[in-house]
């Protein structure tokens, strides 16, 4: 089955929101709503849908066909086609917002307004509506028209910079992480407004942008650099952090990586069993010369197996691990334990292995009911709910103005 029903309550269930987001920002919003239980009708263009179909890593496709980006975002809600720019689809739109929670979208400054489908616009037909809107650099400013893309916010906002070792260029994050913090920033700003609207009866806009998601989740090296008047600079070795001092940080084994954290220096050495490395074991000198302390440290780590130096470093006490790949991550007796890789069925691209939801409820967990969805997959069950009669929806499919893609046997 590709589409599952279950009995188990959901902690949002009857919230129903309105989905016009693309990419990753906002479809990892409304996905984390999803697994709760929300009903998320995604509303995608004809025919090409969400932009992160047709993107993908190495040229490489899911069953020969589905981008596995769009696949990651996107399980547990239904999909619909519409031409945004048809009048009758803005009376379809409006007429969907009279019973719908939430709209969530994340295109550039304008457009949706442009197009009729501001936040006063629907606040006219629900008052108790939340409008939730993410972008990279906010609504107005010097920035506006500029494309909020998850690398150019991580260049602007110090994260790159702070990253990596000193004789390399600045060094993103490997995975997108401005848009994955801009889309919690987008949950907790529903989340926080469905509370509200509770108690007031009334909804609100929410607004999030990546600029100050990313500034704010680096508070601490803000609050730093800001007070201090002093940026951080980089280590030149493998030094995990460039606020911090040795032995913070990776080193080498004969056969793989270990990370070694916040750890007595003099108890490292005793387990590395170089006495003279105790020459260092001073606060002002672990900082100062980390760099070097870094070097011969990892000459002495590099004499060890990782499992026998894990084994060891964890006798001790030393806060450890071993740094892994995502294939060997998925692997890890702790990530199969709690059961966090699991898989659904999808009608083209088979069976899609995914990282199952991270929150986890004692009475209401989230649950993996759908797969992402193909281009208008439900587009005639999304308007039969709506009231409307099979021979108009035919009309407005053979006109064009909505679209439904078949479902393969």
């Amino acid at each position: 089955m590709t589409e599952t029903q279950t009995s188990t309550p959901a902690a949002l269930e009857g919230i129903r929101i309105l989905d016009f987001s693309h990419l990753l920002q906002g479809p990892f919003a409304t996905q984390l709503l999803a697994d709760m239980g929300a009903d998320v009708i995604k509303i995608e263009r004809p025919g090409k849908g969400d932009l992160f179909r047709s993107l993908t890593f190495r040229n490489k496709w899911v069953g020969g066909s589905e981008s596995p980006n769009f696949l990651a975002w996107n399980r547990n809600k239904r999909s619909i086609a519409l031409n945004l720019k048809s009048p009758e689809v803005k009376a379809i739109v409006m007429e969907m917002a009279k019973s719908a929670d939430i709209v969530v979208q994340n295109f550039r400054p304008g457009v949706m307004k442009a197009l009729g489908y501001g936040y006063e616009d629907f606040r006219a037909v629900n008052p108790r509506i939340i409008y939730c809107s993410g972008s990279g650099y906010g609504e107005d400013g010097p920035y506006v028209d500029r494309p909020g893309q998850d690398m150019l916010v991580q260049g602007l906002t110090g994260i790159m910079a702070a990253t990596g070792q000193a004789d390399a260029p600045p060094t993103p994050v490997g995975a997108g992480f401005s848009d994955q913090v801009g889309a919690m920033n987008m949950v907790y700003g529903i989340l926080s407004a469905l509370y509200w609207r509770e108690k007031s009866g009334l909804g609100q806009e929410v607004r999030v942008n990546l600029l100050a998601g990313m500034l704010a989740h680096q508070n601490q090296e803000m609050v730093m650099a800001l007070n201090f008047n002093e940026d951080f600079q980089r280590p030149r070795s493998g030094i995990g952090h460039p606020g911090m001092d040795a032995p913070f940080g990776t080193y080498p084994t004969r056969d793989g990586w270990v990370t070694i954290a916040m750890s007595p220096y003099r108890t490292l050495v005793g387990v590395l069993g170089n006495d003279e490395l105790l020459v260092y074991d001073d606060p002002g000198k672990l900082f100062a010369q980390r760099d070097e302390i870094w070097r011969r440290l990892a000459a002495e780590t590099g004499k060890w197996t990782t499992a026998a130096l894990l084994e060891a470093l964890l006798a001790a006490d030393i806060w450890c691990g071993e740094v892994k790949s995502h294939l060997q991550a998925a692997e890890d007796p702790q990530v199969r334990h709690m059961e966090l890789v699991t898989s659904y069925e999808h009608p083209r691209a088979g069976t899609v292995k995914v990282v199952a939801p991270a929150v986890r409820h004692s009475e209401t967990p989230a649950t993996i009911r759908r797969p992402a969805p193909l281009v208008g997959q439900h587009t005639r069950e999304i308007l039969r709910e709506f009231g409307y009669p099979e021979d108009q929806v035919d009309a407005w499919l053979a006109s064009g103005i909505a679209y439904a893609e078949v479902v393969p046997e």
